[in-house]
């Protein structure tokens, strides 16, 4: 982060670790005001998840910025070109794409310069590409916002004085939103996503001053803020989303074709590499039309359940598992549980748009840390350096202890607490340590666990690992010999270019983003949310693995419990080798206390 400004201090213009802080600041505050947000989402569609998405794709720009620091000094262009980038490679819902587009547009300006001048043309520019990437532009939301953000600091000067008249223009336009649109008046809220980028700019004010502007108190909502639309009623039923691989003259023909087949059409990005958002009927015909465009790949479908409330809970697989209240919600719940492809390093333009720090044959075979480390860690001396992995299952345990791993055993329901990865990280004895958590509702967990241990001088880095193939990933391509950030950046790139899914059996009937599903039904997840229902384990594993390498894969990794049907890992074995000729795969045994199946893709 950039040193903190001294009283009266302010910046003249931007460098590098003042938009790195810039950046920061903008996730942590739509981290703050992301309920708030989601309550008063009642437009385009009243799904209560535009303030989760506007998060989410602010943490994609944030850990974007994080991984060139991590990698290199960048200078301001680059720091400017990673927030972009990996807002667009991690955007969410329409708010969210519209975010990316805005940040895109503001880095064309300011990667050649961040003075108070540059500042208000770049929020020009990103005002006017937001506009000509939505195909049907509506007053009264976020564009709306960002226009008026630009017009009150079109004469430019001074960057503070900038900063303040866009900020100032942005909020007065956020009050007047409520006027411009039936659904807002009658709900008495503003629009969700305008207020998502008044904290973003709010962050910026806060950069260049060194104090938080002044935040009105928003207007207390009604007891049951109305929902005026919901998809699946009066609407499409189904929000498709895709990253897309394709020319410029190729995607003005995907525009028309989609907007012909649905609403809320949002198309951003250039150079060769765009994120594709519509609301559709037929979400077949939406992905086809990405096919014949270029090559879609990160693929997501999400059905709006026309009586689904977002509240807490909203269709999870925890629900189903546990009987409600869980955390970890579907595509537009809150507390979502997102794919890999969110909060990793973005560096370069691979199929999977992660940064590979080794050669595509890295990615197998390779064994975690030397049999004398680990022989030394176990005597309690000091070594270079350690991973510590949290695994379900005695099988992965001893799997990822082979390699070389310090690992934390997680049970059903009984997740490790801190003062365990604490203890695990002490336990490797080692001067630099990679903590892969492995559950993305350890995140926060293992980033108090890792600070606790920075201050007893051990290097500690963590890798958001979401899932355990996730972790057998970037164990896969750990290096000892290699420098500690170049291990770092290389694991964190394999764990992100794995994608996950996970077979569950329902306790209890719930329901989830694929429908209603009873006690019993095995649950199949893609990336934490319920993507097929079915009454048979191999056939649903059958037909998650068919959408998961829809979207490619080189390399399918078959984690299976003790209790699963005999013969399972053979038979989707044989299916891979059947149907998918150039896809190899691997399978290992969790052992006991640990899901019936775990699913990587690479």
């Amino acid at each position: 982060m950039s040193r903190a400004l001294q009283p009266d201090e302010e910046l003249v213009e931007l460098d590098a670790e003042a938009v790195r802080t810039w950046c920061a600041r903008a996730f942590d505050a739509l981290g703050r005001e992301r309920e708030e947000i989601d309550a008063i989402n009642v437009y385009p569609v009243a799904d209560g998840d535009t303030g989760t998405n506007l998060y989410l794709t602010a943490e994609a720009a944030h850990r974007a910025v994080e991984a060139v620091f991590a990698a290199s000094g960048p200078d301001t262009a680059e720091t400017v070109r990673a927030m972009a980038h990996g807002a667009l490679l991690g955007a969410r819902g329409n708010s969210g794409t519209i975010l990316s587009q805005l940040l895109r547009g503001m880095a064309t300006v300011l990667a050649d310069g961040c003075d108070g001048d540059h500042l208000a043309r770049a929020l020009a520019e990103a005002a006017r590409a937001a506009r000509r990437a939505v195909a049907r532009p509506v007053e009264g939301t976020i564009l709306t916002v960002a226009s008026a953000a630009a017009g009150a600091c079109a004469a430019g000067g001074p960057l503070v004085r900038v900063a303040r008249d866009a900020y100032e223009g942005a909020a007065s336009a956020l009050a007047a939103t409520s006027g411009q649109l039936d659904v807002l008046e009658r709900a008495g809220v503003v629009d969700a996503g305008g207020r998502g980028l008044v904290a973003v700019l709010g962050a910026l004010l806060e950069t260049v001053t060194g104090r938080a502007p002044d935040h009105a108190a928003p207007a207390p909502l009604p007891p049951a803020a109305p929902r005026e639309k919901c998809a699946g009623e009066d609407g499409p039923a189904y929000e498709v989303v895709y990253l897309l691989e394709a020319g410029d003259a190729a995607v003005e023909l995907l525009r028309s074709r989609l907007d012909a087949l649905g609403e809320s059409l949002v198309v951003v990005g250039g150079d060769g590499l765009w994120n594709v958002h519509v609301h559709v009927d037929d979400a077949g015909a939406a992905v086809e039309a990405g096919v014949e465009a270029g090559r879609p790949h990160r693929i997501r479908i999400t059905h709006f359940a026309p009586d689904a409330a977002p509240a807490p809970g909203r269709g999870t697989a925890q629900d189903a598992r546990s009987g409600g209240g869980g955390r970890h919600g579907t595509d537009g719940a809150h507390g979502q549980r997102y794919g890999t492809d969110d909060g990793y390093a973005h560096a370069c333009g691979t199929e999977d748009g992660y940064a590979h720090a080794c050669g595509a044959d890295d990615g197998y075979g390779h064994t975690c840390g030397t049999e004398d480390d680990a022989a030394r860690a176990a005597r309690g001396e000091r070594v270079p350096r350690a991973i510590v992995a949290v695994v379900p299952g005695e099988g992965l345990a001893g799997l990822c202890a082979e390699a070389g791993a310090t690992t934390v055993r997680t049970r059903p329901g009984e997740p490790p607490a801190e003062d365990e990865l604490v203890e695990a990280v002490r336990r490797a004895h080692a001067r630099e340590v990679v903590l892969l958590p492995n559950d993305t509702d350890l995140r926060e967990t293992a980033a108090a666990a890792a600070e606790r241990v920075r201050a007893e001088g051990v290097r500690v880095a963590l890798v958001p690992t979401r899932a355990a193939v996730q972790g057998i990933a970037a164990l896969a391509v750990h290096e000892p010999g290699r420098r500690f950030d170049e291990d770092v950046v290389a694991m964190t790139a394999a764990a992100g270019a794995t994608r996950y899914a996970e077979l569950a059996v329902a306790e209890h009937r719930s329901f989830t983003s694929a429908g209603v599903c009873q006690a019993g039904d095995v649950l199949g997840l893609i990336e934490g949310d319920v993507a097929v229902i079915g009454e048979d384990l191999t056939e649903t594993a059958r037909t998650v693995l068919d959408r998961m390498l829809s979207a490619g894969g080189e390399l399918v990794t078959l984690v299976v419990a003790d209790d699963t049907p005999p013969g399972l890992a053979a038979d989707l074995e044989q299916h891979v080798r059947r149907g998918y000729l150039a896809v190899d795969t691997v399978t290992y045994h969790a052992g006991a206390e640990a899901p019936p199946l775990l699913i990587g893709v690479e």
